[in-house]
């Protein structure tokens, strides 16, 4: 098959490792996937993938291969099918939307003022079928990363240093988000861990949340969350300034099949009454488990079920996600490991977004977004969705300009 010019080791961008740096100052004349559409490296790079796709259809309808060579070029052909069809696809909407900006350009005199309007709204149309079409495209040229189907695990900690109980409040807040979200999202969200502060706040919690694509949208997430604002409960808000707090979120995958093997003499299995609220039996059974594992200090709780033995299943479950995340960041050993790059130092310098509540702003900084409307933010619905829409989108645009980057480095001889 090399003879035919058209056989490639790995299907499309696999060729590459990426990582997303949100912040490289080099990306930011491609803030959408349109604009990345009209880079030359891109229009060159699909151009090759339509002819070889081309070529292997000639191939295949000419009947002139082995089975084996057959099959190689069938898979092939289903890898470049809907990318050629989606590059066609925006080619002709790109010819439309042409055609209307010649037009529009004729059309300045009164008598056709309302043609004219007519037409500057087919184009804007037209824009958002360009720009919904270039996303597509772009979301079949980055593979799916191995994680993305997976449930996961999702870590809230108010925190520890700065902005005491407004921290906690504002760690509920952020908890009941994601709650709302998975609803929104009609994801299964099962609170694992739920530690109330005594003011009415958050200190811990954690729940395993599962559905479609769970760990895909939420990826993201993880990280350190600010908040500033004028504390309505409290001893801060007999301050009446505005305060600075943080909190943490962890996001972890946790596949179906976890084959990690846990030796029980590596465990020390405590168990406490639960907190906070649950029915009758809070603070009357010790039906809540906490399990650390010896040699990595790992340590989980759960009080969710009011069986001692059911808590016991689901922390040992959250501790293999957890030594398997473990696994997952040894074979990321190159790249920082995905726990410290949610985590950080938990310092400020290193936060992910701002809710400022005296702006009413939402503040994304790895992609410099700003949300107004922090209630609606925070109601977990629509507003938070196109928030990580937007940060998946701009994960898509920065994989495929770092792929484009490697080829031509490669072709360049650098």
């Amino acid at each position: 098959l090399h003879n035919h010019g058209f056989w490639r080791p790995k299907p499309l961008l696999d060729t590459a490792r990426f990582t997303l740096s949100f912040n490289s100052q080099r990306r930011k004349n491609h803030q959408n996937s349109q604009a990345l559409w009209k880079h030359e490296a891109v229009q060159k790079y699909l151009e090759t993938l339509s002819k070889e796709y081309q070529q292997v259809s000639h191939q295949l309808s000419a009947d002139l291969l082995n089975d084996f060579e057959q099959k190689a070029l069938r898979r092939r052909c289903a890898d470049l099918s809907p990318i050629a069809a989606a590059f066609q696809e925006i080619k002709e909407a790109e010819r439309e939307v042409q055609e209307l900006e010649a037009m529009c350009t004729e059309l300045d005199s009164r008598d056709e003022k309302q043609l004219l309007q007519l037409a500057l709204e087919e184009k804007e149309s037209l824009d958002k079928k360009m720009n919904m079409l270039c996303r597509k495209l772009f979301q079949l040229l980055v593979p799916k990363e191995k994680y993305d189907r997976s449930p996961v695990i999702l870590e809230v900690t108010a925190g520890r240093t700065t902005g005491g109980d407004i921290c906690q409040q504002f760690t509920k807040e952020m908890f009941e988000m994601y709650q709302n979200y998975a609803d929104y999202k009609r994801w299964t969200f099962d609170i694992v861990n739920y530690t109330p502060a005594e003011i009415g706040g958050l200190h811990h919690a954690a729940a395993h949340i599962s559905g479609e694509n769970v760990y895909r949208h939420l990826k993201y997430e993880g990280g350190t969350h600010r908040v500033q604002r004028i504390p309505e409960t409290g001893m801060s808000s007999r301050m009446q300034r505005i305060h600075t707090g943080t909190m943490s979120v962890i996001v972890l995958p946790q596949p179906e099949e976890v084959d990690i093997k846990v030796d029980p003499k590596d465990l020390r299995i405590d168990t406490f009454r639960a907190r906070g609220a649950g029915g009758q039996h809070v603070n009357k059974t010790d039906s809540a488990v906490r399990i650390v594992h010896l040699p990595t200090g790992l340590a989980v709780e759960c009080q969710q079920e009011r069986s001692q033995q059911l808590n016991k299943e689901i922390a040992l479950r959250t501790l293999r996600a957890k030594l398997y995340q473990q696994v997952i960041e040894k074979q990321l050993s190159q790249e920082q490991s995905a726990r410290k790059l949610q985590l950080g130092t938990r310092a400020q310098s290193e936060r992910i977004r701002t809710y400022n509540f005296t702006q009413d702003r939402v503040t994304d900084h790895r992609i410099s977004y700003d949300a107004r409307n922090i209630k609606e933010i925070l109601s977990g619905k629509e507003a938070l969705d196109k928030l990580i829409n937007r940060l998946l989108e701009f994960a898509e645009i920065e994989a495929v300009t770092q792929y484009l980057e490697n080829l031509q480095a490669l072709e360049g001889g650098g």
